[in-house]
């Protein structure tokens, strides 16, 4: 079954790949020899969550997994589910919620795939408490072209899980997964906001309350400058002890069509921080959400990656070691602001000290920022090459799945293992991303 053509989240890089759709595991190992065969390298894609050309093959070729959907088998009184690796996050909270359970660790966005979750080894606003998702992960299944069927568990005698774990789908396809569940008593979110005028007070709010809440997370204002510069509202939260176990069904808004010019220009984003951060009164403001717009507020608007108009957009996060995080922030935003570009939901959070199983994954101890940009071409690669030259001096790194732009040489300095991963990798399994990166 040949899907029509699938991009990133991003829509930028333009590739635009053909989906060959897999409604049963049974049949991955002859789909993935049969693309091999006829295009060469290939990828697996999950719901295209991803922001840049991670989740894009070389041939423009990719195996759609999310037909693979299904429950394997779950564990109500333990929390252990087993599912296909195409079944979104969203799918599970659904079950799972009105049982009592929740997702240990989740990104922000609940349309990602289980699939895509283990490859890009995503994290939340919990880091500092539960680690990455691949923390939380059993064991999974992985279908290569030279192997077979795996099944694989953490501690496997050659490190393909831990190589699979943020891999970003180059060991292999991932056809299910087992994860364990996090236990709670209600799906409301008992909060506190706090607004903030400066980073220095936004990282002594992050070491006085990260450590008594399961949630940390903070806004930015990108767009702020001088005396204003690095203010934003600093949002903590736990899973409040009452009040229902109650799956979010609301109808969602939708954005219909792509613009013909970006939505996001110097004079909404301005207002929009404006508006927001005036929005938040001064002071400890406690309250109680639902947990669709604590964990998913970009999630409530369908299709809203189409506000950045044809040319789409890129995501930029990196994270800066604790030693230089408040130095080398700062200079990113004074960057960002200078170019008077920047990202209506800029977040900025600090991670912890658990490490991941995977290789290659992403967080590190220290600060993380991440920010969305209309892709505006030599204007923004001037941007990012200011960004990655303050991140690199500061002995950061960047997030390989919402990268676009990186260069070989910083990748590979950020990420000294990448080797072991490409001796590992499938040799039917090739992306954009990978053959920029190491191949250049």
């Amino acid at each position: 079954m040949t899907v029509g053509a699938l991009s990133s989240w991003g829509r930028y890089p333009r590739f635009a790949q053909t989906g060959h759709g897999v409604a049963w595991r049974a049949d991955l190992p002859g789909e993935l020899a049969r693309l091999a065969a006829g295009h060469g390298a290939l990828l697996p894609f999950g719901n295209g969550r991803s922001y840049g050309d991670s989740c894009l093959a070389v041939s423009d070729q990719v195996l759609h997994l999310r037909p693979l959907d299904r429950v394997i088998a779950a564990d109500w009184q333990t929390g252990v589910i087993r599912a296909e690796a195409g079944m979104t996050l969203d799918e599970v909270l659904r079950l799972a919620i009105p049982r009592g359970w929740f997702l240990p660790v989740t990104p922000g966005t609940k349309f990602a795939t289980l699939g895509g979750a283990i490859a890009n080894d995503v994290h939340g606003k919990n880091h500092h408490v539960r680690g990455t998702f691949g923390c939380h992960v059993r064991r999974f299944g992985l279908v290569r072209s030279d192997r077979g069927r795996l099944e694989l568990a953490p501690g496997d005698a050659d490190g393909l899980f831990a190589a699979t774990v943020g891999g970003l789908g180059l060991t292999g396809v991932i056809d299910w997964a087992e994860l364990q569940l996090m236990p709670i008593k209600s799906s409301l979110v008992d909060v506190v906001n706090i607004r903030f005028d400066s980073l220095d007070e936004f990282f002594a709010l992050s070491r006085e309350l990260d450590g008594q809440h399961e949630y940390a997370v903070a806004w930015i204002d990108c767009a702020a400058r001088g005396a204003s510069a690095g203010r934003g509202i600093y949002m903590v939260g736990d899973h409040a002890p009452d009040g229902g176990l109650v799956y979010d069904d609301k109808p969602k808004l939708s954005v219909p069509l792509v613009p013909p010019i970006s939505a996001i220009n110097g004079v909404s984003l301005r207002l929009f921080n404006h508006v927001y951060y005036n929005a938040a009164r001064p002071g400890r403001h406690p309250g109680r959400v639902g947990y669709e717009p604590y964990f998913y507020p970009l999630d409530r608007i369908l299709h809203w990656n189409r506000i950045y108009g044809p040319k789409g957009f890129q995501q930029y996060q990196c994270v800066i070691p604790e030693s230089a995080g408040g130095v080398a922030i700062g200079a990113m935003l004074d960057a960002i602001a200078a170019a008077r570009s920047g990202s209506f939901l800029a977040v900025l959070k600090r991670f912890g000290e658990v490490a991941s199983p995977g290789l290659l994954s992403f967080p590190a101890p220290g600060a993380t920022l991440a920010l969305d940009f209309p892709e505006q071409g030599e204007r923004t690669a001037r941007l990012f090459a200011t960004l990655d030259a303050i991140v690199r001096e500061a002995g950061g790194r960047i997030y390989p799945a919402k990268d676009a732009h990186l260069g070989g040489e910083f990748f590979r300095a950020s990420y000294p293992r990448w080797a072991e991963l490409d001796a590992l990798r499938d040799p039917a399994l090739l992306s954009r991303f990978w053959q920029r990166v190491t191949q250049a």
